[in-house]
């Protein structure tokens, strides 16, 4: 028997920011139940540390994290994919989910701005661990 598991993919562009506080609240609350994966068209250095430090004040750790780019095999592995910020760059693959969310992009955002799209970010991503049936 194989992995039952959903498996969702955050994409964005650099991967440092949006596509790593959903993957990091997709871990915290549905845990092992679901395969969480992130990527991006043009990966950043590391993961924004701004990022880093609102996701901590929640009790999230994506400090450990490392931007990757997106492969087209990862996409089709994907039974969900949200993109957040990458537009016409995010490529479409027939039969996957998909999810746009509209996101400030928190890059060279001071940390109240990136506060607000952490807890919009985890809003969203308490009603994808819904709407998969992997509620806690």
């Amino acid at each position: 028997m194989g992995d039952e598991r959903p498996t969702v993919l955050f994409l964005c562009v650099h991967n440092a920011g949006r596509s790593q506080m959903a993957a990091g609240w997709m871990r915290y609350l549905a845990g092992d139940r679901v395969e969480v994966r992130s990527g991006g068209s043009e990966p950043g250095a590391a993961v924004n540390p701004v990022a880093v430090e609102a996701m901590a004040e929640v009790g999230i750790d994506i400090g450990d994290q490392t931007p990757q780019r997106w492969t087209n095999d990862g996409i089709r592995q994907a039974d969900v994919v949200v993109t957040m910020g990458c537009g016409d760059e995010c490529p479409v693959i027939p039969g996957r989910r998909y999810e746009d969310w509209e996101l400030t992009d928190p890059s060279g955002q001071p940390i109240e701005v990136v506060r607000a799209v952490r807890d919009e970010i985890e809003q969203r991503v308490r009603a994808l661990v819904a709407s998969l049936g992997v509620d806690p």
